[in-house]
């Protein structure tokens, strides 16, 4: 990574802390291109550089300064990070469309992100296509949790995660009888576990008719 412009850097570090004191949350990215005249992804490799530095912390979507380290947020910095299948596993490519925020009280600390549900295999867990279902990313998950899940190093799914009792061995279930049982061939991987679920409009109608 090249050197980066240290006034650049004490730039975005002051314009991170006084948006922070006056909206309560981290600016996106955009929100600082816009205000420093540099690219998204310029502001980006910034933040990696001054995480690296120690002069930030940055963990992909929230920015805390030596300043803002001393006030606990109300919220969290969400990105929405497209669409997952609850069909049949394919690939998909992890692109943040968005940045919101989210209220801890609701939906609890640590690294969320927001997927976009797409397919019919969730049904029964209350996940209908369209939906947005909040995720908090971690690698481990409990049998019985709903997950986002990296299957064979290639595809991802959103899926019901168990483990077989008698033998260990891990699988992931689709709430919805059509649908068969995923069974890894060689890995699976845990990306992150549902914490709840936002319901999209049409989906709620349809399931009031």
């Amino acid at each position: 990574m090249r050197s980066k412009n240290p006034e650049m850097m004490k730039k975005i570090a002051s314009f991170a802390e006084s948006y922070y004191m006056a909206n309560g949350r981290s600016p996106s990215t955009s929100e600082i291109a816009a205000e420093t005249g540099i690219t998204r992804g310029t502001v980006y490799k910034y933040l990696v550089a001054m995480d690296k530095a120690g002069m930030v912390k940055y963990d992909g979507c929230s920015i805390v300064t030596s300043i803002t380290d001393k006030y606990e947020p109300s919220v969290s910095c969400v990105p929405v990070c497209g669409s997952i299948p609850c069909g049949s596993p394919m690939e998909e490519e992890e692109n943040i469309d968005v940045i919101v925020t989210l209220p801890r009280t609701i939906f609890g600390p640590g690294e969320l992100f927001i997927l976009a549900a797409s397919g019919d295999s969730m049904v029964d867990a209350g996940i209908s296509d369209g939906d947005y279902v909040v995720l908090a990313r971690q690698e481990t998950a409990e049998d019985g949790d709903i997950v986002a899940a990296l299957v064979d190093g290639t595809v991802s799914t959103l899926k019901t995660y168990h483990v077989d009792k008698k033998t260990g061995e891990v699988f992931l279930k689709p709430e919805n009888r059509k649908y068969d049982v995923i069974r890894p061939k060689n890995s699976l991987s845990v990306q992150g576990v549902v914490r709840k679920i936002i319901k999209d409009p049409a989906s709620a109608a349809a399931g009031r008719t």
